[in-house]
């Protein structure tokens, strides 16, 4: 597949999703985290998402002018309405209240409610591991997974994500769904009409399918059983009982024709230097991070991703002839070709 320079493919983007609606700020903030994660290696919460926010963007189903606002504060928490528009702005100024209030509380927590599908959860919390600070990101999304024993599609992919700052080197970074694997990778098998392995889904009649396209209507499989549907019970709540949004089960399919999707997103921060002084939280991650990688063949949690990202800032940002052409036709008309 041919490499195109990073930069390069943001403005195509951008001006993909400024065309289908979006303002330049939204659209360029959009731009900046799919790139991201183009680059780490995440395709499935990459430019391939670009077609479908255009698709909201285009039937109403987001607002690309929408501004957050900050709703509701108290203490250390606060609550942001993303106005029914893209995540990545509200995203980003939950973040930026969280950080605040964690420097002066210790720990901090900020909603976001009416929000749309928030990509790679870790990218929201670059800012609080530069800033030397723990993050933690958890949003719902769209019912995937039954809740144990049934079966109907009742929780969403649920991903969560933390981040812990280290000193003089990159933080780990852990971020992950509740699914044997994202609806955003079972999205790129059905863009490029490819099957997919028995086991990561099944369709709507709760049959296991290698159909891609049937997956993204049917039901994932949760990690780890009536384990891993806990977790998404718990996401849930975080994401909906504490912002006032849409549990799974009351969202569209980002797949199909619907309503405005009505997501929540939960962020947590924390100081470490407020319950134990950051010299003994450095010390204590550092033990444990030499334990780790003192056996062969392990790696830190993120390590991988940093080092697609250092590559593709070298060598570029490989991707389908399809998606590039793709991209092109959505900056020339908002729609794809």
């Amino acid at each position: 597949m041919p490499t195109y320079p990073a930069d390069q493919l943001m403005k195509l983007a951008a001006r993909a999703l400024k065309k289908a609606g979006a303002s330049t700020p939204v659209a360029r903030m959009t731009a900046e985290a799919l790139i991201a994660a183009e680059m780490e290696g995440l395709g499935g919460h990459g430019l391939s998402r670009v077609a479908l926010y255009a698709q909201h963007l285009r039937e109403g189903r987001t607002d690309g002018s929408a501004k957050p606002v900050v709703t509701r504060r108290k203490g250390a928490t606060c609550l942001v309405d993303a106005m029914g528009g893209l995540a990545f702005p509200a995203a980003a100024l939950a973040v930026k209240e969280a950080m605040k209030r964690a420097r002066r509380h210790g720990i901090a927590f900020a909603g976001v409610t009416n929000s749309h599908h928030a990509g790679a959860m870790a990218h929201h919390l670059q800012p609080v591991a530069e800033s030397g600070m723990i993050g933690f990101a958890f949003s719902n999304s769209p019912a995937a997974i039954t809740a144990w024993g049934g079966r109907t599609p009742l929780y969403g992919t649920n991903p969560i994500a933390a981040v812990f700052p280290r000193r003089g080197a990159a933080p780990i970074v852990v971020d992950l769904s509740i699914t044997e694997v994202t609806r955003g990778k079972i999205m790129v098998h059905a863009k490029e009409g490819k099957p997919i392995p028995l086991g990561w889904a099944v369709d709507r009649d709760g049959q296991p399918t290698t159909d891609a396209k049937a997956a993204l209507t049917g039901s994932l499989a949760a990690i780890g059983g009536a384990k891993g549907n806990a977790l998404a019970l718990v996401i849930e709540l975080l994401c909906v009982a504490l912002t006032g949004a849409a549990f799974g089960f009351e969202n569209d399919s980002y797949f199909e024709p619907g309503a405005k999707p009505r997501i929540g997103q939960a962020f947590f921060v924390l100081d470490p230097d407020a319950p134990v002084g950051a010299d003994v939280y450095y010390s204590r991650v550092e033990a444990v991070v030499s334990k780790m990688l003192g056996e062969d063949g392990v790696r830190l949690p993120g390590a991988r991703r940093q080092r697609a990202a250092a590559r593709a800032r070298e060598q570029g940002i490989e991707i389908s002839d399809a998606l590039h052409a793709e991209l092109k036709a959505l900056g020339r008309s908002g729609k794809a070709a």
